[in-house]
């Protein structure tokens, strides 16, 4: 069996790639992989406590998270080619006001 701690660590590494990635990268696509990265973090420490106290709720939780983030991506990748085919480019610098 696998300590709790070491899906603890795993996640909080996750967390911290991608607070890095949001941070430091421009490429929108870079950012909202970061995103969501940081959203599969706090759904590993959900599913790793509810695992650990027998309780479904966090795993229920997970799945409602994981629905709002299909939901996301799909607006937010039909964003950013609405952007690209505008702007021609996805760079965050450069896209700094959405006005025609």
């Amino acid at each position: 069996m696998v300590p709790v701690s070491y899906y603890l660590a795993l996640a909080v590494i996750m967390f911290f790639i991608g607070i890095v990635g949001v941070l430091v990268r421009r490429n929108a696509l870079i950012v909202f992989m970061s995103l969501e990265l940081m959203f599969n973090a706090a759904n590993l420490v959900l599913v790793t406590f509810a695992r650990q106290f027998g309780a479904m709720n966090g795993q229920i939780t997970v799945f409602f998270v994981m629905t709002v983030a299909a939901a996301e991506v799909a607006i937010g990748l039909a964003l950013m080619v609405v952007i690209f085919r505008t702007k021609h480019s996805i760079d965050i610098d450069q896209v700094n006001s959405l006005k025609g």
